[in-house]
């Protein structure tokens, strides 16, 4: 399948199946996370997988937004490892860790396994659970698993604006 095949198949997975995710399955999703650009090459993405019991418990009291995911990805970055722009100070920490889940969740889609970019958490409570250090932010949860039977996209996923309103050549 061609990137813009995927790109238009891929929708966020509100409905996932308890099937396990397969550990190749996984290591590929995580491969593609680690191969992801990052800001002169900083690569200060951490990534919590929460795949037992315990650790998916201690999601669920973060957000509602779980989706009963075998599987979630706690995707965050290092302030200590990310870079900054001299210029203003702007960290591309949030940046580098979006590039990240995109890269894994476009990857678990080639691979049949859905995911919904959740960014509905609370922090404070994220690194409570979890016991994160203060350098490290969490930017997003990818909660990963099979569509389960009953799964479609949000009639939302093909609503888009046409392209001459988001794209701009020479002027705004």
């Amino acid at each position: 399948m061609s990137f813009i095949n995927l790109a238009e198949e891929r929708y966020s997975l509100r409905s996932i199946s308890s099937k396990p995710v397969e550990k190749e399955k996984l290591d590929l999703a995580l491969k593609a996370g680690q191969l992801s650009p990052t800001a002169c090459n900083n690569q200060p993405q951490r990534i919590l997988v929460i795949e037992n019991e315990e650790a998916l418990e201690k999601l669920k009291k973060c957000t509602a937004y779980h989706f009963n995911a075998p599987i979630a990805l706690l995707v965050c970055y290092d302030k200590n490892d990310s870079w900054k722009r001299k210029f203003d100070g702007d960290d591309s920490g949030v940046v580098d860790a979006s590039i990240v889940t995109t890269h894994m969740m476009f990857q678990a889609a080639e691979l049949g396994l859905g995911t919904t970019w959740v960014g509905y958490f609370d922090p404070a409570l994220i690194v409570k659970e979890f016991g994160l250090p203060e350098n490290v932010v969490p930017v997003a949860l990818l909660p990963m698993g099979y569509p389960s039977e009953d799964a479609k996209p949000n009639p939302a996923h093909y609503q888009r604006k046409p392209i001459d309103e988001n794209v701009f050549y020479n002027k705004f």
